[in-house]
């Protein structure tokens, strides 16, 4: 299936940024999906995904701002969901689309809770990877701890035992699959060493904030569209009574758990793409 890295302009406080994009499939497929990574990932988490939907989709995958191929923002405490939120409407108009199916990993999760929550959301369907409208403080704080941290790195196999560390909660995933998260999260620095492919900017939110729970129960209960819920089963993010209760609540979601996973489901197995791929195609 055909595969181009284009991007846009958005626009924030302090002037204009470049936001990349991943988009697979056909200009004039019948559907369009876009699929918005987590915190400190990128549009490339999507490719085992993407691929898998290619044949009915268009699949736009970003780099939300500050992350990947996009810019950075020049002014660090823009980086936020009404940002986020903005130039993820600019995608949209950009692809000429009237409706869009959403699959978003944590932040995209967020992300896509938030549009399709707005009235006239474009949002047709709705697939929240690993997150909900409650999030305690302890997984907040264990996030916090390594958000925004700036290591350098000699190779790309130092990047991969990196990620294999901190993105643990991805569970039990081929050697190429991280591999390949590896190479799509490194940045070459000046002196020929690697960093993360992300502005270390984007925890200024972390430190400026108190820390504390986080309620966006409201705005899950604004949402129409149909929605299926993915939980890793030992997640620290979606708590399995947040979980059971998004099943009663708003758009009383489908929820589906994967074992020996934590925070989040990568989405690049088989069971898992298959049960987005299920979900999305349902009429």
């Amino acid at each position: 299936m055909p595969m181009s890295e284009r991007s846009f302009l958005g626009l924030s406080a302090a002037g204009f940024h470049s936001v990349a994009y991943t988009q697979w499939g056909r200009d004039d497929a019948a559907r369009t999906v876009v699929c918005v990574h987590g915190l400190t990932r990128n549009g490339r988490d999507f490719d085992a995904l993407a691929l898998d939907l290619a044949d009915h989709y268009r699949v736009a995958c970003p780099d939300v701002v500050g992350r990947g191929k996009s810019g950075w923002l020049a002014e660090p405490t823009l980086y936020g969901y009404p940002q986020y939120c903005a130039d993820m409407a600019a995608l949209i108009a950009r692809l000429g689309v009237d409706a869009v199916d959403w699959v978003g990993t944590s932040m995209g999760g967020l992300i896509g809770m938030m549009l399709a929550a707005q009235p006239n959301s474009p949002i047709r369907r709705l697939v929240v990877n690993d997150v909900g409208p409650f999030i305690s403080k302890p997984g907040l704080q264990r996030i916090a701890d390594y958000v925004g941290k700036d290591p350098v790195f000699e190779d790309i196999p130092a990047v991969e035992s990196y990620l294999r560390f901190v993105l643990m909660g991805f569970g039990r995933l081929p050697d190429e699959a991280w591999r390949h998260m590896a190479e799509h999260s490194a940045r070459l620095r000046g002196d020929g060493r690697y960093g993360l492919a992300y502005d270390p900017a984007i925890a200024e939110a972390f430190k400026t904030q108190p820390m504390g729970d986080v309620d966006l129960w409201a705005i899950w209960d604004r949402i129409r569209c149909p929605v299926l819920v993915l939980r890793g089963a030992t997640s620290d993010i979606l708590l399995p009574e947040t979980a059971e209760q998004m099943t009663r609540r708003g758009p009383k979601a489908r929820v589906v758990e994967f074992a020996h996973t934590g925070h989040a489901p990568a989405l690049m197995t088989e069971d898992q793409i298959a049960a987005v791929r299920g979900f999305l195609l349902e009429e």
